[in-house]
């Protein structure tokens, strides 16, 4: 009977979990939790608000699931329910800006002594990339982590982000050319 649950599309899971099946939502969130995860980390930069981010915007999905409408996929909803609640913190966050404790900038930095894990150049290359992002506004690094590094067309990423097409080409147009001279020297290396 539990394999029956796997077994089923997207819509076809929301709709059980619209009709009462306590483990359909279960499933859809296990489908979806890694891109969801990523991209809360990538919007915010920090993962305890990304943690925080995506369990809010499951509490959400799960309490609106009857109002999905089938205008988009399943997982292209979820992945906009997450990045409006980034946006929601990173608005809370920006009215009530606080300066976060020694300790917890000093254990968001590299440490001195890296290991064996953390000397691999792809970790490198992934440090300095998630860098660079983090110096752009946040409407384009969201375009951008949903176009070239979670894989979705220009259209989904437009229904996700709740804009038009041709604002996350533009989104992305502008922050690939802001990330360009920062990581410029990977493609020369």
């Amino acid at each position: 009977m539990a394999s029956m649950i796997t077994d089923l599309d997207d819509k076809a899971l929301l709709a059980a979990h619209v009709a009462g099946d306590p483990r359909a939502f279960t499933e859809l969130f296990r489908r979806h939790a890694d891109r969801l995860w990523t991209l809360a980390l990538r919007t915010l930069r920090n993962p305890e608000e990304a943690e925080e981010a995506v369990q809010e915007a499951m509490i959400s999905a799960f309490r609106r699931a009857g109002d999905f409408r089938g205008d988009a996929a399943v997982g292209t909803w979820l992945h906009r329910i997450v990045i409006n609640a980034c946006f929601d913190r990173l608005r809370r966050a920006k009215a009530r800006p606080s300066l976060p404790l020694e300790d917890e900038v000093l254990a968001g930095l590299p440490s001195a002594s890296p290991g064996p894990e953390e000397t691999t150049v792809q970790a490198e290359v992934a440090l300095e990339v998630e860098q660079a992002l983090a110096g752009l506004p946040v409407d384009q690094r969201a375009a951008l982590v949903l176009v070239d590094m979670q894989g979705y067309s220009t259209d989904e990423a437009a229904t996700i982000l709740g804009c038009a097409p041709g604002t996350v080409k533009s989104r992305c147009s502008r922050g690939r050319a802001k990330l360009a001279p920062r990581l410029r020297h990977l493609l020369e290396a």
